[in-house]
Parts: C-alpha cells; sequence; structure tokens
C-alpha cells in the first residue's frame, strides 16, 4: 500500500549514518542523496529523510521495516545498539500482533521509534 515515506531529521548527516548502518542487515542501500535529502531502498528509495523544514517540533512517528528473517532483525538491532541508540525492546516474539511476528524496536537520532520485523515462522 505504502510506495514511500519520508521523516524530517533534526541533523541529516547523523541520522544518514544511523540509517545506513541498520538498514544495511535488511538488505537495504543509500541509493539516491540531492543534498541533505537521501533515500534507501533495494530497487528504488522506498525510506527518506530530509532536513526539518517546518515550524514547530516534530512528533515521533514509528516505522516498521521488513527483515527477512529472524538472524535479519538481530543484526538490525546489533547495529542500532552499535550506534548507540535507545533500545526500546529488544528481539523477540510478539503474539499479540499474531504467532510469528518477531520485531525488534529501537529509538533512531531524532526520537522516532524504529523496528525491524520478520513475519515468518522462527
Amino acid at each position: 500500500m505504502i510506495d514511500h515515506i519520508s521523516l524530517q531529521v533534526a541533523d541529516p548527516a547523523a541520522s544518514a549514518a544511523f540509517y545506513d548502518r541498520v538498514l544495511a542487515p535488511l538488505g537495504s542501500t543509500r541509493l539516491l542523496e540531492f543534498g541533505q535529502v537521501i533515500g534507501w531502498g533495494t530497487t528504488q528509495p522506498r525510506f527518506w529523510i530530509g532536513p526539518v523544514t517546518t515550524d514547530g517540533a516534530a512528533r515521533e512517528a514509528h516505522i516498521a521495516f521488513e527483515a527477512a528473517d529472524r538472524a535479519a532483525v538481530h543484526a538490525f538491532f546489533d547495529a542500532a545498539v552499535g550506534a548507540g541508540s535507545e533500545v526500546l525492546h529488544e528481539p523477540r516474539v510478539w503474539p499479540e500482533y499474531h504467532a510469528s511476528y518477531y520485531g525488534a524496536f529501537v529509538r533512531d537520532p531524532d526520537g522516532n521509534n524504529v523496528e525491524a520485523v520478520c513475519h515468518r515462522p522462527g
């Protein structure tokens, strides 16, 4: 349903470094850059960041990235922790969502709730 999403960030360089690190284990790479606007994906940019361009404080967003398997969820989590991210939830099964929902949640440099999730059984 969603073709792409973009977040405004306070420090594009810090956020770009974070997303380079945590999206790599999920198979995504930096594909396009227009100044401080950067897009990641596998074949085309699906996730974008750019500098804040609006007035007021940003509100927390929740973004979940698809992982091919549970090992990729762990690799995402380890990359995020290695980047100094706040841990919201370590990798585990979330049966309240469905029996094989396996996810890990961290904060990005702007305080957004970022998740890697695998829907395949163990």
